[in-house]
Order: C-alpha cells, then structure tokens, then sequence
C-alpha cells in the first residue's frame, strides 16, 4: 500500500484490558464514562482473549519500528489519557518521531467542540500545523 505519512491520534484506545490509573479517577468518567468504555469493548472485541491481541490493543505489539511519524493529543480529565501517553513514549522509544500534546482539564471529546471550547480551536491549529510540517 502507499506510504503513510503521519498518523494524528485524537485520545488513542490502545489497550482494551483498561487498567491504566486514568480509567479508574472519578473525573475522568465525563462523557466517556468507564462503563461506557467497557460497554465499547465488551461489543467490539469477539472474546476476552482478543485483549491480547495487539490488532485490538495496539500496545501488545512486540514493536513499533518503522510507524510514521505521530501526533498523539490527550485530555487531562479523559479515561484514555493515561493510554495515550504509554503509547507516545512507546513510540518515541522505537525512534518514531513523535508531538505528544495533551490539554490539562479537559474531557474526551473536547476536540469537537470549537464553538464552545477554545482549547478545542487552539488543538485543532497545532495538529493542521503539524500537518503542514509533515515532510
């Protein structure tokens, strides 16, 4: 297939087994709520074994040499938080270069929201900057 050029996560799901300490704070459960999230999982993956497997939970890879380079965003107050920095500096540590941005105080799903939330229009400038860069 053609070559990918970057990849932008927007508060990545990487590792359904979720027990990472961000799925277990209270205001983390917002809009995406921890049951919720097991609600997604539960429905998306065909058995409890499909945890392990790294299609479905990307961090179960043996590696991440040669992915293009990543913009990872991250909310402060999102259950995915804590996954999606494992996942950056995962990706920093295979040599990907990698922009890992995350947004204190803010909730899953914030990214939507330019009409209301500024930090939604300030994220949305620095990934169409990073995209501009992209060689």
């Amino acid at each position: 297939g053609p070559a990918i050029a970057g990849q932008v996560l927007i508060y990545p799901a990487i590792d359904f087994a979720l027990t990472h300490p961000s799925h277990q704070e209270p205001e983390t459960s917002i809009l995406l709520t921890h049951s919720v999230i097991r609600w997604f999982r539960d429905h998306y993956l065909n058995s409890a074994a499909d945890v392990d497997d790294w299609r479905a939970s990307p961090v179960r890879t043996k590696t991440l040499i040669g992915l293009p380079p990543t913009y990872v965003l991250t909310a402060g107050a999102d259950p995915l938080r804590d996954e999606g920095n494992e996942y950056a500096l995962r990706l920093k540590e295979a040599g990907v270069p990698v922009t890992y941005r995350t947004f204190p105080g803010q909730f899953h799903g914030f990214f939507t929201m330019g009409k209301l939330l500024q930090q939604a229009n300030v994220a949305a400038t620095e990934i169409g900057v990073w995209l501009k860069e992209l060689k």
